[in-house]
Formats: C-alpha cells, structure tokens, sequence
C-alpha cells in the first residue's frame, strides 16, 4: 500500500489554516499542523482522504495525519 507524504513547500508553504485547492484535491491545514511544521519546516505529513462529500462536490478532501520530522533521515540503527 502506497503512502503519499505532503510537505510544507509542497503546499506553498502557506501561514493560515484553512482549505486549499491543489492538483489532487482540496485540504484543510489546521493550526496545529502549521506549528509542526513551523518548529520541523522539513516535517512530512501523511496525506488522508476524508470520507466522500455530496455527489455535487468538486474533487476529493484531505487532511494530514501522522507525521516524520526527519524524512531524508538514515534509518536509526543500534549496535
């Protein structure tokens, strides 16, 4: 199963929760994950689908999940 990660510069670095419209569909950022990301600005999200709106609504919902503060990090190994 794929796991699609977003990042803040993916996302425009944006300053304000709120819902935005991008290529894959519509996400709300909160303002708690602005502060993650504000403290860890190469932290990456979990993208999630949220459940379906009414058949009039145009594209999917998001919303970010867990996240990895370090993703480019080498895996931690112990000896």
């Amino acid at each position: 199963m794929a796991v699609n990660k977003i990042t803040w510069d993916r996302v425009g670095r944006v300053t304000e929760p709120g819902r935005y419209m991008y290529t894959f569909g519509w996400l709300t950022i909160t303002a708690g994950d602005l502060a993650i990301w504000q403290q860890y600005p190469q932290a990456a999200f979990t993208l999630l689908a949220q459940p379906s709106g009414p058949p009039e609504a145009v594209g999917e919902e998001f919303h970010l999940g867990a996240f990895d503060i370090a993703p480019e990090a080498p895996p931690f190994t112990t000896h």
